[in-house]
């Protein structure tokens, strides 16, 4: 049992080793790709390898490793497109990576032998169930990747889902600008600026103005902006950087908006209905310049987090009522939860609860802004639908949002 074990644990090395290598060669500042630790493809072949290994004369040997070699590159070249399509990198010399991987996995499986064909099964069924279970509890870390699936999937999409037309640039007031926030925020008044989770843009126009329609026929802006990466925690730092640059020893140096509205006498609050633990938040939230940021222990909805906001809009800032040159000047960001994935594993049922949980969540934003009309509303997705079913992710825009300036 030991030894199964110990040559269990080299098999996940390698199968890291050839999983990872592509990502981290190709690895750029806040990339937003989802990877799993390991190729569910590689991992299985690796195993049938080892187990197969014993039965084999000396004669055989280099044929088998052959055969398996050219097998595990094939699946580690499909990996690497995957991650360069993304991108949208041409192979170059990346198209080393697999076949210099592939050969070190084998290298380090020299020694590992003795697995059964009833074990492999039992090892490639349990690791296949505890994926799926452990995306329920931390969905932002897949434990396994499927390549070969998401490979498919990217050759039979027949549009490019990052172009957008003359048209539709024309007709949604698009901006190549991946931050908008800094251009709208009013410093001489309240600022609400908030990040609807997994809000991106619907190829289908006629549903996209539905989603407009929310916030009434005229909305003081409007318009279509990209994102660096598809990530929340990107996209918070983005949307909140006021500017940036150098300072004495040449160090970057940003400033981001709640700093500079704090200093303007504003009190700054970030919300979130969740732990702070969820993307590492409490890490960089206070060091953006939030004097207050506002968690829950548990999932919290959306509704119940817009009524802390509209608290926070409503409170006496002064000592005295009849002080008429006090106001209360608050500058809020709120990133959503209710469109939080994985929803469901069923592309339908999962776009009927999107598009019910998204419409509420907007419908929140809308009624607070007519509630405050005194208040600037900055509104935006962080990005389209990344944890939904392929067939969902192919309905919308790759790396476009919408914003909407209320007020």
């Amino acid at each position: 049992m030991r030894n199964l074990f110990k040559n269990l644990l080299y098999v996940f090395i390698a199968t890291a080793l050839v999983t990872i290598a592509p990502y981290l060669i190709t690895f750029e500042k806040g990339q937003g790709i989802e990877r799993g630790l390991f190729e569910y493809g590689i991992f299985a072949l690796l195993l049938i390898y080892a187990s197969l290994r014993e039965f084999l004369g000396t004669r055989r040997q280099t044929t088998y490793i052959a055969v398996f070699y050219v097998l595990m590159v094939i699946i580690s070249w499909m990996d690497l497109q995957t991650i360069l399509v993304v991108k949208k990198w041409s192979v170059g010399w990346y198209g080393v990576i697999p076949f210099a991987a592939c050969a070190l996995a084998l290298v380090l499986l020299k020694d590992v032998k003795g697995f059964s064909f009833r074990q492999v099964n039992i090892i490639l069924f349990v690791s296949f169930f505890a994926h799926f279970g452990a995306m329920r509890f931390y969905s932002e870390q897949p434990l396994f990747q499927f390549s070969i699936p998401l490979y498919l999937a990217q050759q039979n999409q027949p549009v490019d889902q990052s172009f957008l037309s003359k048209e539709f640039r024309i007709r949604y007031s698009a901006t190549d600008s991946v931050s908008i926030t800094k251009y709208y925020v009013d410093s001489a008044r309240s600022n609400v600026v908030v990040l609807v989770e997994s809000w991106g843009i619907p190829m289908d126009t006629v549903k996209y103005n539905e989603e407009l329609a929310v916030f009434g026929e005229e909305p003081r802006k409007q318009g279509v902006h990209p994102r660096m990466f598809s990530r929340t925690y990107t996209a918070e730092r983005e949307d909140l950087l006021d500017s940036f640059g150098r300072d004495s020893t040449g160090k970057r140096d940003s400033l981001f908006m709640p700093k500079r509205f704090a200093e303007l006498g504003y009190k700054t609050t970030f919300l979130f209905g969740g732990d702070s633990t969820i993307q590492w938040r409490y890490k960089y939230i206070r060091n953006i310049g939030f004097q207050n940021a506002i968690w829950t222990d548990s999932a919290t909805a959306d509704a119940v987090m817009a009524v802390k906001i509209d608290s926070l809009l409503n409170v006496t800032a002064c000592d005295s009522l009849a002080d008429s040159t006090c106001k209360n000047r608050q500058f809020i960001a709120w990133t959503t939860r209710d469109t939080r994935f994985p929803i469901s594993d069923d592309a339908v049922e999962t776009e009927r609860l999107y598009y019910e949980r998204l419409f509420g969540t907007l419908t929140l934003v809308a009624d607070l802004a007519k509630k405050h009309p005194d208040v600037r509303f900055v509104v935006q997705g962080d990005h389209e639908p990344i944890l939904a079913p392929l067939e969902f992710q192919a309905k919308f825009y790759r790396r476009w949002v919408p914003y909407v300036i209320l007020n």
